[in-house]
């Protein structure tokens, strides 16, 4: 069973940039397609973006597009979420996520096992 430590979060400024990281252990990392949900005060998870085990493919959600980047490092075990252009609406809880198996589809298709989460909190 893989786990997830997801880490990076803190208070930001609106228009700041900020990188989270989330290791994994207990399970082969490239046999996981890896994603990054988050998740604000009363709203349900949203999905942000994943990629495939080898980092050629990726796919993201509309909040993500064109300011949001994930990325993963293999040999570190570590997949990552760089964030552009922070603004106040990104304040959330971000988790990250990995796939059943190699394909970033089975983060957003099926049922991914979760990190704890990191709490980002954008201020204006």
């Amino acid at each position: 069973q893989v786990q997830l430590a997801e880490s990076g979060g803190g208070l930001v400024q609106a228009g700041d940039s900020l990188t989270l990281s989330c290791v994994a252990s207990g399970s082969t990392f490239t046999d996981h397609g890896m994603g990054w949900f988050r998740q604000a005060p009363g709203k349900e998870r949203e999905f942000l973006a994943a990629i495939n085990w080898a980092g050629s493919s990726t796919y993201y959600g509309d909040s993500a597009k064109g300011r949001f980047t994930i990325s993963r490092d293999n040999a570190k075990r570590t997949v990552y979420l760089q964030m552009n252009s922070l603004k106040p609406g990104d304040t959330a809880v971000y988790y990250c996520a990995a796939g059943s198996g190699p394909q970033w589809s089975t983060v957003v298709q099926g049922t991914p096992t979760w990190g704890q989460g990191t709490r980002v909190t954008v201020s204006s």
